[in-house]
């Protein structure tokens, strides 16, 4: 099965390479295409080993919520054939390689803040709750056990580190000395408002969105909404069959890695080991399962 690990179109200018997308710029300089690889990342590090037509998994899904929940806020792609720009870029979005996994995007100023919206405590979330009963700030109500859907989604937003490295949870307060008052509560209103519509969806369809995270940008004063959204890479997708508050989760995304990862022992500095191939294969499935399960349109 035919992988992408890393992009390469002639004649683009690569203005940055992340763990899964690759980012180009186009001479418009209003618009940028963005193409996911098949690169999967475990415990901060990007494995050698692709995961096959997890980019164009990734692109479908995302694409996917962007049009779904366009009613709540605008979001940055563009129709490429109806797009202001020149036919080459429309050919090379076209071409086979890149077609199912590269989106044309309108250029944004990105916001420094990541907004991070949480149904049910797990992760990190869990760990500062079990040292001093808060969450970002945010004091949640006792006896809470891990997994635990709670009373209401809460915003727990996050910012990069210097080191561009890990991210730093933050308090709200902090997010509105980083975007001003308006920007900072409007961020936090449009991410509850997609996430709470986002996991009725999912929830008809036996996906359980634990968590998530979404990304923003300016043009001129309008917020849109870009990167990616609602995808195993950026939230916890768990199966509702079998869920069962008080321990860690059975989930949609990179499970097997980091389980097979853990059980050989890696230290966990990279480079990465090379993962055997009923790893790669069961979490390509998982990705496509969530992606079944999500995009069509009869529920489970």
């Amino acid at each position: 099965m035919k992988t992408l690990y890393e992009s390469n179109i002639n004649g683009l200018n690569l203005l940055r390479r992340g763990k899964v997308r690759d980012i180009y710029s186009i001479d418009d300089e209003r618009f940028l295409i963005i193409v996911a690889c098949d690169r999967i990342s475990a415990f901060d590090s990007v494995l050698t080993t692709p995961i096959p037509e997890k980019g164009a998994i990734l692109t479908e899904m995302s694409n996917f919520w962007f049009n779904f929940t366009s009613h709540i806020i605008p979001n940055h792609l563009m129709p490429i054939e109806s797009a202001p720009v020149d036919r080459k870029y429309k050919d090379i979005l076209n071409g086979e390689e890149l077609r199912s996994r590269a989106v044309l995007v309108k250029k944004t100023e990105p916001l420094p803040v990541e907004a991070i919206v949480r149904g049910y405590i797990s992760g990190s979330a869990w760990k500062e709750y079990k040292q001093c009963g808060k969450v970002s700030g945010i004091t949640l109500q006792k006896g809470l056990v891990e997994s635990e859907q709670l009373p209401q989604p809460v915003y727990t937003p996050s910012t990069k580190a210097e080191s561009g490295t890990h991210d730093e949870n933050i308090s709200f307060d902090e997010t509105i000395k980083l975007l001003g008052e308006t920007v900072a509560v409007k961020v936090r209103d449009i991410s509850l408002s997609l996430y709470n519509f986002a996991a009725e969806h999912a929830l008809e369809r036996g996906i359980i969105i634990a968590d998530t995270k979404f990304e923003f940008g300016l043009i001129g004063n309008e917020l849109i909404l870009i990167d990616e959204i609602l995808t195993p890479d950026s939230s916890r997708f768990w199966p509702l069959d079998g869920y069962s508050p008080g321990k860690s989760q059975p989930s949609f995304d990179k499970q097997y890695v980091r389980d097979y990862l853990e059980s050989i022992g890696w230290d966990k500095n990279p480079p990465a080991p090379p993962l055997p191939e009923d790893v790669i294969e069961k979490t390509r499935e998982k990705y496509k399962e969530a992606l079944n399960r999500l995009t069509e349109k009869n529920s489970k």
